[in-house]
């Protein structure tokens, strides 16, 4: 992923109003991040712990996507899995969560919404490089190479993102 300005993240979001777009709250660390190791930035809101963030460039076009997600601040039982469905890293606890997007346009007005369990750092980019690492057996050894496993992480997030537009 390019490197984004604070500006071009904000215009980008699709599921939320220009509004809340502005007010939300941006990673102090926008500079620091390592842009060319990610499929992805994704981020969670300090001042609202249900609340996290996720910036991407369309892959039809290149031009940034963004999406605001809710997820529940204390999960139990059916809400919490181990395995994220975007790189495949398992992990204890709450590392993984429901991550619940509001559709774009008409539809997410009307209160619909899609559900994806997703890794709750949302570091799935760095975990399937291997410059982040999860608790031990977090990834399980493949036969893919690690280009492979970035190209299903992306596919496994767009076909995601592509339920939003839906």
């Amino acid at each position: 992923m390019k490197q984004a300005t604070e500006s071009d993240i904000r215009k980008s979001f699709i599921n939320c109003s220009k509004g809340e777009a502005q007010r939300l709250p941006m990673p102090r660390d926008l500079a620091e991040r390592p842009w060319g190791d990610l499929d992805f930035m994704g981020w969670r809101d300090l001042s609202a712990p249900d609340r996290s963030y996720l910036v991407t460039e369309d892959p039809a076009d290149g031009r940034l996507f963004g999406v605001t997600f809710r997820f529940p601040s204390r999960q139990r039982g059916f809400l919490h899995r181990s395995m994220c469905a975007v790189c495949l890293t398992t992990h204890p606890g709450n590392g993984v969560s429901l991550m619940t997007a509001p559709k774009a346009g008409p539809a997410g007005r009307q209160g619909n919404s899609v559900g994806i369990y997703m890794c709750t750092d949302m570091a799935c980019s760095l975990y399937v490089r291997g410059k982040k690492t999860p608790e031990p057996g977090g990834r399980f050894e493949e036969s893919l190479t690690v280009d492979e496993q970035i190209d299903r992480t992306r596919g496994n997030l767009f076909a995601f993102l592509a339920k939003l537009t839906d």
